[in-house]
C-alpha cells in the first residue's frame, strides 16, 4: 500500500503553510507600501512629523493631477495593498482559528484537511477592505478637486478640513457602533461560533463579515490618513499598531475611548488655531 502523497504530508503542516503565506502577503504588501505604492515617490520622501499633525504648510504652486483610468487604477491598489499591510496581521488570528476549526471539522467527518476554505475566508477579507479602497480612492479624488489635499504629497491642505477630520475620527471611536465592531475583531471564538458557515462559498462569505465587522471598527481612523498624509509612514505604522492593541491588549476598548478623546482635542486644536477671517 503506497504511503501518502507529498500534498497530504505538506497539509499536515497546514498552520505552518498558513502562518509562512501570511507572513508572505504581509512583508510583500510592506515592501510595496514603503516603495511608493506606485505613486512616483517613496514612502520615506512623503513622511514628516509636521504633516502628520497637520501642520504642514499647503504647497501652493503644486501641480493638479490629472485623475486617468490609469491613475485611479494605481491609487486603488495604493489603498488596497497599503490596508493589506496594516489590517492582515491584526485579522491573523482569526484566519489561524479558522484553519484550525476546518481541520478539526474536516477530521471529524473523515476528509482531508483542505487549506481551499481558510483561502477563501482570507479573499473574502480582503474583498471587504478592497470596497473600502474604492471608496477612499473616490473621496481621495473628490478632495483633492475641492482643494483640500495635495495631490502630491496627499496630506491636508485646508486647516479647517484637517480638524473636522480629526473631530470625525475622535467622535467615531466613542460611538457604540465602534465598540460593539471592536468586540466582534476581539473575540475570535465567538464571531466563529455564531457567523460559521461549511464549505469554501461559506468561508469567503464569513471572511466578508468579518472584514465588514473590522470595517466598522477602524473607519474613523483610515480617515486620518487624509489629515497626515496617506502615504506618511508615521500614520501608517502607527494606525497599525493601534488597530492591533485595540484588538488584541485587554484594555482594548479603553484605548479606543482613549485615542477618541486624543483626536478630539487635536481636531479642537486646529480649528481653534484657525486665523481669523479679515472683516471685508
Amino acid at each position: 500500500m503506497s504511503g501518502p502523497s507529498l500534498i497530504e504530508r505538506a497539509l499536515l503542516y497546514d498552520r505552518t503553510i498558513v502562518i509562512v503565506a501570511l507572513g508572505v502577503v504581509i512583508a510583500v504588501s510592506w515592501i510595496f507600501v514603503l516603495a511608493g505604492a506606485g505613486t512616483g515617490m517613496s514612502a520615506w520622501d512623503m513622511t514628516s512629523w509636521k504633516m502628520a499633525l497637520g501642520l504642514s504648510r499647503p504647497m501652493s504652486m503644486a501641480m493638479p493631477v490629472d485623475w486617468t483610468v490609469g491613475y485611479a487604477v494605481i491609487m486603488f491598489f495604493m489603498w488596497w495593498i497599503m490596508m493589506v499591510a496594516m489590517m492582515l496581521p491584526s485579522a491573523a488570528p482569526m484566519i489561524l482559528l479558522h484553519a484550525k476549526v476546518t481541520r478539526a471539522s474536516s477530521e471529524r467527518t473523515g476528509g482531508m484537511f483542505a487549506l481551499a476554505p481558510t483561502a477563501l475566508f482570507t479573499i473574502g477579507y480582503l474583498v471587504a477592505w478592497a470596497v473600502f479602497s474604492l471608496i477612499a480612492a473616490s473621496l481621495q479624488w473628490a478632495f483633492e478637486g475641492l482643494g483640500v489635499l495635495s495631490p502630491m504629497m496627499m496630506n491636508s491642505t485646508n486647516q479647517l478640513f484637517a480638524g473636522v477630520i480629526l473631530l470625525f475620527a475622535g467622535a467615531y471611536q466613542l460611538t457604540p457602533l465602534k465598540q460593539s465592531c471592536l468586540r466582534h475583531c476581539r473575540s475570535p471564538v465567538a464571531f466563529l461560533s455564531r457567523h460559521w458557515r461549511p464549505g469554501v462559498t461559506g468561508a469567503f462569505r464569513m471572511g466578508l463579515d468579518h472584514g465588514a465587522y473590522c470595517l466598522g471598527c477602524c473607519r474613523g481612523l483610515m480617515a486620518i490618513l487624509f489629515v497626515g498624509g496617506i502615504m506618511n509612514l508615521y500614520w501608517i505604522i502607527g494606525l497599525a499598531v493601534l488597530v492591533l492593541l485595540e484588538k488584541l491588549l485587554p484594555a482594548g476598548p479603553a484605548l479606543a475611548y482613549a485615542t477618541g478623546i486624543i483626536f478630539l482635542a487635536g481636531g479642537i486644536y486646529l480649528l481653534a488655531s484657525m486665523p481669523a477671517a479679515i472683516p471685508a
